[in-house]
């Protein structure tokens, strides 16, 4: 198993799911990816935001299925992110043994970049040969 890089852009679309009974934020994520990674995925975010200025948190799990280095599958990512007054950290990693189809056995971390409207994203990751 190597380690492989896939980069391009995405397109994201969050759809508001409130529930006044339940005081975190909950949104359905859409996104289409091109690139390296063409593919589209469906998930929910969860998020809180604090009363300070630019802090928050929020989590989320999303199911990509597309074509990576070839071949055709699905895989989950799972977000992790804060924001402590205005500095973000964010981790987001396939789900273990998530893959499926062609891409069985799909382990990696993504970066994501976001520039005023445009969002990018780079998959480090292995694949079994």
């Amino acid at each position: 198993m190597g380690d492989s890089e896939a980069a391009g852009r995405f397109d994201v679309t969050l759809t508001p799911e409130p529930d006044p009974q339940v005081p975190v934020g909950r949104m359905r994520i859409e996104k289409r990816f091109e690139g390296d990674l063409v593919a589209t995925s469906l998930g929910t975010m969860l998020a809180v935001r604090t009363p300070v200025a630019g802090s928050a948190g929020y989590v989320a799990m999303e199911i990509v299925t597309g074509t990576l280095a070839g071949r055709t599958g699905s895989f989950a990512l799972q977000h992790s992110g804060t924001m402590a007054r205005g500095t973000p950290t964010l981790s987001v990693s396939v789900v273990p043994d998530s893959g499926a189809d062609g891409l069985a056995g799909l382990s990696g971390r993504m970066d994501i970049t976001i520039a005023g409207s445009e969002h990018s994203y780079r998959l480090r990751y292995a694949l079994p040969d």
